[in-house]
C-alpha cells in the first residue's frame, strides 16, 4: 500500500475540518469563558495540542501501512484520531472554570495559571486511564455484542454529528444544500468529476465561495494575534504544581468518568473499524491513544485525545495512512504558528459541513449494516441514550438562550424538571440517561441481543453490570449547579434497584416463560 493515494486528500478535508472544529472551540471557549490571554492560548495550549494530534496521527498511519503489509492489501485506512470533544467540554466547565472561581474567590495572584493547572492535570488523569485502560479493554470487547458497540456511536453520530449539522444545512441553505449535492453525488452515487479532481476539495471550495458570496465569510472581525513559530515547552513544573495541590482531588469525579468513556468510546471505533473490513490490534491502539494524552498535558495542553468516529466514512472515502499523516502535519503548522485564527477568520465551518454531515450518516448505517438483522431491535434500543442525551443537551442549550445575557440567578434549579413535566416532557429521564450514556446504550443493547439469542444468564450478567455502575455513579447520577448539570458520582440507588430487579426477571425466564409461537 502506497503512502499517500488520490483520495487521502478527500480524508484529510473531512478530518481536518472535524480537527479544526475542536481547535476552535478550544480557542473560544478558552478565550470567552476563561478568560485565558492570547499569551497562554498560542504558545503553550495550542503547541501542546499540536504534539498530542502529530503523535497520534503519525503512529495511526504507519500502523495502518504496518496492517496492510502483513495483510498483503492496499485498501487500509488509518483510524482517525483528534480531540475528544467530551472531555473537551468536561475539562472547561467541569475543571477549569470551577477551579478559575475557587481561585477568584480566594484572591489567588494568577486565577489563569491555576484554571490551566488543573485542565493539565485532568488530561493527566485521563491519559493514564486510557493508558492502563488499554490491557483490560480487549476483553471487553470479545465479551460485548458489537451491536451494542456500534449502536452507541450511531447514536452519536445521527444526534450530536448529523441532527446538528443538518439544522446548519438548512440554515444556510445555498452553501448548505449546494455542497451537500457535490457529497451525495461522488460519496454516495460513487461518481468522479473530470480530471479526478478529488470531491471533498471541491466541496470545500465551492462552500468557501459560496460562503463569501452569501455574507457568511469572512468570520467576526479580523484577527490581531501574533503570527510566528511557538515551539512545545515542557509545563512538568505547572503539572507537578496541579499534581499536589489539595484541590486535586476535587476533580476526580470528572476525571475517572471521562477517562473510562474515552477508552470505552475508542474501543467502539475500533470495533467499527473492524467492521469496516480493518482489523487493528486493541491494545497498542489504545495505548498509542492514552501515550498522545500524556504528550498533550505535558507540553500544555488540557484536552485528552481519541479514536475518532468515522473511520467507516473515511474508508469509503478511499482515503488510506496519507489523510492521517496530512491531518497531523497540518494541525501542527496552525497549532505553532498562531494561524489558526486567520483560517477561521476565513474559511466558515459552513464550507465543510456536508462532508461531516456524510461521515455521521455513514455512521449511523453501519449499526444496522454490520449486524445480524435479528439484531436490529437491539441497535434501535443503543441508539435511544444517545438521543436523550442530545435532547438534554438542547434543552439545556434552549433554558441557557433564554436567559438575558448577564443575568447572574441560577438556570438550574430542582423545580426545571418539574416545569418541563408540565408540557408533559419528562427531561429528568433525559437528563438521567445523560449521565453515562456511552455505558447505558452499550448495556441496553447486550442486553438485548442476549434477550433474543436466549442467553438469559448474560442479560443477567449486563443487568448487574449496569446495578453496580449505577451504585458507583457513573451513570444515571447527577448534580445541579448554576449553569448545568454535572456527574456526581453518589450512588444512583432507584435505577440500581431497578436493574437488579431486571436480572431477576431474565433469570427467572427458563422457569416462568415459554415460546410464543404466535410471535415471528
Amino acid at each position: 500500500m502506497k503512502w499517500f493515494v488520490r483520495a487521502d486528500i478527500d480524508g484529510f478535508f473531512g478530518l481536518a475540518l472535524d480537527n479544526l472544529v475542536q481547535l476552535l472551540v478550544i480557542v473560544g471557549l478558552c478565550s470567552h469563558v476563561l478568560g485565558f490571554s492570547d499569551d497562554l492560548i498560542y504558545r503553550h495550549i495550542l503547541p501542546g495540542a499540536a504534539v498530542s494530534l502529530l503523535v497520534g496521527n503519525f503512529y495511526y498511519a504507519n500502523q495502518a501501512k504496518q496492517l496492510a503489509a502483513l495483510a498483503g492489501r492496499d485498501d487500509i485506512c488509518a483510524l482517525p484520531y483528534g480531540i475528544n470533544t467530551v472531555s473537551l467540554f468536561a475539562h472547561i466547565f467541569l475543571v477549569m472554570l470551577p477551579a478559575k472561581m475557587v481561585a477568584v474567590a480566594a484572591g489567588a495572584a494568577n486565577p489563569d495559571i491555576i484554571a490551566w493547572q488543573a485542565g493539565l492535570l485532568a488530561c493527566f488523569g485521563s491519559g493514564l486511564i486510557e493508558l492502563f485502560g488499554s490491557f483490560v479493554a480487549e476483553r471487553l470487547r470479545k465479551a460485548t455484542p458489537r451491536a451494542a458497540l456500534l449502536s452507541t456511536l450511531s447514536g452519536i453520530a445521527l444526534t450530536f454529528i448529523s441532527l446538528g449539522f443538518l439544522f446548519r444545512t438548512y440554515a444556510h441553505p445555498v452553501v448548505g444544500l449546494v455542497t451537500l449535492a457535490v457529497i451525495l453525488l461522488v460519496y454516495f452515487g460513487k461518481l468522479k468529476f473530470r480530471g479526478n479532481i478529488p470531491g471533498g476539495l471541491v466541496a470545500v471550495l465551492l462552500g468557501v465561495l459560496l460562503s463569501w458570496l452569501m455574507g457568511l465569510a469572512p468570520v467576526g472581525v479580523r484577527p490581531e494575534n501574533e503570527l510566528g513559530v511557538f515551539l512545545p515547552i515542557p509545563v512538568v513544573a505547572d503539572l507537578w504544581a496541579a499534581l499536589v495541590s489539595p484541590q486535586s482531588l476535587a476533580y476526580v469525579s470528572v476525571i475517572i468518568p471521562m477517562g473510562l468513556f474515552n477508552v470505552i468510546g475508542s474501543l467502539q471505533n475500533i470495533e467499527s473499524a473492524e467492521a469496516a473490513g480493518d482489523s487493528f490490534p486493541t491494545q497498542p491502539s489504545l495505548m498509542a491513544n492514552g501515550i498522545g494524552t500524556l504528550a498533550a498535558c505535558v507540553f500544555g495542553s488540557c484536552f485528552p485525545t481519541t479514536i475518532y468516529i468515522g473511520h467507516p466514512g473515511w474508508k469509503a472515502m478511499g482515503a488510506r495512512a496519507g489523510y492521517s499523516i496530512m491531518n497531523g502535519a497540518f494541525m501542527t503548522v496552525i497549532c505553532l504558528t498562531g494561524s489558526l485564527s486567520y483560517i477561521a477568520w476565513a474559511v466558515p465551518i459552513d464550507a465543510g459541513m456536508a462532508i461531516v454531515l456524510w461521515i455521521g450518516i455513514v455512521i449511523a448505517a453501519q449499526a444496522f449494516q454490520e449486524t445480524p438483522k435479528n439484531h436490529a431491535p437491539a441497535v434501535v434500543l443503543g441508539l435511544l441514550p444517545g438521543i436523550a442525551a442530545w435532547g438534554a443537551f438542547m434543552a439545556k442549550s434552549g433554558v441557557r438562550a433564554a436567559i438575558e445575557p448577564g443575568q447572574s440567578a441560577a438556570l438550574f434549579t430542582d423545580d426545571l424538571p418539574s416545569r418541563f413535566q408540565m408540557a408533559d416532557i419528562w427531561i429528568h429521564g433525559a437528563f438521567v440517561l445523560e449521565q453515562g450514556f456511552i455505558f447505558t446504550a452499550m448495556i441496553l443493547a447486550a442486553m438485548t441481543v442476549a434477550v433474543i439469542e436466549r442467553h438469559y444468564v448474560n442479560a443477567a450478567l449486563w443487568s448487574g453490570a449496569a446495578s453496580l455502575l449505577s451504585v458507583s455513579g457513573l451513570i444515571h447520577s447527577y448534580r445541579w449547579t448554576a449553569s448545568d448539570t454535572a456527574l456526581s458520582l453518589t450512588p444512583a440507588w432507584e435505577w440500581a434497584l431497578a436493574y437488579a430487579l431486571m436480572g431477576v426477571v431474565f433469570l427467572s425466564a427458563k422457569w416462568l416463560c415459554v415460546d410464543d409461537k404466535s410471535v415471528s
